[in-house]
C-alpha cells in the first residue's frame, strides 16, 4: 500500500472549526499494562480537555479502565474474565475513575458529570433520543461529561464468548462513536498508546510508519498493532470501526497518541498527528439509529438482483428478493440485509413480523398486501459502505 502524499499529511483544516469534540480515552492510556494507574497521563487527557473548553469547544470524554481500576483494587492477579467478578470489579472502578476525574478536574475550575450507559440506552429509540437531551444539557451548562458502560450492571458488553462478536459496543471505541454520532460531534479523538494505524505490523515489520490518512474502509491495512489485552477489550480493528463509522455519520475522526503532551492540541490544529478518516457521508438521524444503534433482531438473505436495485437504484427491499428469513422480530425491529455471499449490505427497519415475512417472501403475502408493497421501505434502510 503506498504512503500518503506530503500534501495529504498536512491539509486537514476541516478539523480545525470542529466545535464540538469526544475524546476516547484507553485502557492503556491510563492504565499501562502492569495496572497501575498513571496519573500524569490521565492529567494529560484532562488538561487537554480543559485547554479545548477554554477555546469555547464542547467537549465530552469516553473512558476506559474502571474494570481495570476494579480488579486491582480488588487484588486480582489480571482482570477475571468471570461475568460477576468482572462486574464487581466495574462497580469498585467505576467509582474511582469517576474520582480521579472529578479531582482533575476541579483543580482547573471545571465541571464534569459522569453517565453511565448500557445497550439498551441504544436500542430503545426513546431513551437514544432522552440521551441526546440529557448530555446536551450538561453541555449547555458548561459541563464535561464522562461517559462509560455501565459494567456493573450489563452482561453482553462484558461477557467474553470465545468466537463471538458484539453487534453494537463490546468496548468503549464503538461507543464513542455512537455518542459521537448521536450528538453531531464534529470529530472524535481515539486516544490510545500508539501513535496511529501503522501501514503494516510494527511488531514485525522496522519499516512500519503511521498512515496520516485513511478516506474509505480498506485503506487502512493491517490495522496493526493492537489485539487488546486483558485489561482493554479494544484493539486498533476496534478503533478502526469506530473511526468509519464516524466518518460514514458525517463527521471527522482521528486515531491517535494519548500518551504524547500536546497531541489532542495538535491534532485540533489541524497538525499531522495520528491518523486521519475524513467525514465521507451524512447520514440522518434516523439512518444513523438504524445502520449503528439498534440491535439487529434478524437477517434477510437477498438474492443479487435485489442486492443491485438497493445499491444502484435506491429501491426498497420486495418480498420477492428475499431468500432467506432469520430470526424473531416485531413489526418497526431492525434487521440486516445480507447478500449471497452473506456480506452485509445494510439494515433496516421491517413492515412485518418473522412469521409474517416468511409467509410473504415464500409467496404468501399478509392479507392486505400486494406484490410491489415494501417489505423494509427505502427511507428506513441504511446501506453499508462499498469497499
Amino acid at each position: 500500500m503506498a504512503l500518503n502524499s506530503e500534501r495529504e499529511m498536512v491539509s486537514r483544516p476541516a478539523i480545525t472549526s470542529a466545535r464540538r469534540v469526544v475524546l476516547k480515552v484507553g485502557t492503556r492510556v491510563i492504565s499501562p499494562e502492569q495496572g497501575t494507574l498513571a496519573l500524569s497521563r490521565l492529567s494529560v487527557v484532562v488538561e487537554a480537555a480543559a485547554r479545548l473548553h477554554a477555546d469555547g469547544r464542547q467537549v465530552l470524554i469516553v473512558s476506559s479502565g474502571a474494570v481495570g481500576l476494579g480488579s486491582d483494587a480488588l487484588n486480582f492477579e489480571k482482570v477475571p474474565n468471570e461475568l460477576r467478578h468482572r462486574q464487581a470489579c466495574a462497580a469498585v472502578g467505576q467509582t474511582r475513575l469517576m474520582g480521579l476525574f472529578e479531582e482533575s478536574f476541579s483543580r482547573l475550575g471545571l465541571t464534569c458529570g459522569q453517565v453511565l450507559l448500557t445497550q439498551g440506552d441504544f436500542d430503545d429509540r426513546e431513551r437514544y433520543l432522552n440521551l441526546r437531551s440529557t448530555l446536551m444539557a450538561l453541555l449547555s451548562r458548561g459541563a464535561i461529561p464522562v461517559i462509560n458502560e455501565n459494567d456493573a450492571v450489563s452482561t453482553d458488553e462484558l461477557a467474553f464468548v470465545e468466537g463471538e462478536s458484539r453487534p453494537i459496543f463490546g468496548d468503549n471505541d464503538r461507543l464513542a462513536a455512537l455518542v459521537a454520532t448521536k450528538l453531531d460531534a464534529d470529530l472524535l479523538v481515539l486516544l490510545t498508546d500508539v501513535e496511529g494505524v501503522y501501514d503494516k505490523d510494527p511488531r514485525s515489520h522496522t519499516d512500519a510508519r503511521v498512515l496520516s490518512l485513511v478516506k474509505t474502509p480498506g485503506d487502512e491495512g493491517e490495522y496493526g498493532p493492537g489485539e487488546g489485552s486483558d485489561r482493554g477489550r479494544g484493539g486498533m480493528s476496534s478503533k478502526v470501526e469506530a473511526a468509519h463509522m464516524m466518518a460514514r455519520a458525517g463527521g471527522h475522526a482521528v486515531i491517535a497518541s494519548g500518551i504524547v503532551p500536546g497531541a489532542v492540541e495538535a491534532v485540533l490544529a489541524g497538525g499531522p498527528v495520528g491518523t486521519w478518516f475524513p467525514a465521507r457521508g451524512e447520514l440522518t438521524a434516523r439512518r444513523r439509529w438504524i445502520a449503528f444503534a439498534a440491535l439487529a433482531r434478524g437477517t434477510l438473505s437477498l438474492d443479487q438482483g435485489a442486492v443491485a436495485a438497493l445499491r444502484n437504484s435506491g429501491a426498497s427491499l420486495l418480498a420477492a428478493g428475499v431468500r432467506r428469513v432469520d430470526g424473531e422480530f416485531q413489526v418497526g425491529d431492525v434487521v440486516e440485509l445480507r447478500g449471497p455471499d452473506q456480506a452485509l449490505i445494510g439494515r433496516g427497519i421491517i413492515h412485518c413480523d418473522a412469521n409474517q415475512a416468511r409467509q410473504w417472501c415464500g409467496g404468501n403475502p399478509p392479507s392486505g398486501v400486494r406484490n410491489h408493497d415494501a417489505l423494509v421501505h427505502r427511507d428506513h434502510i441504511a446501506l453499508e459502505d462499498r469497499q
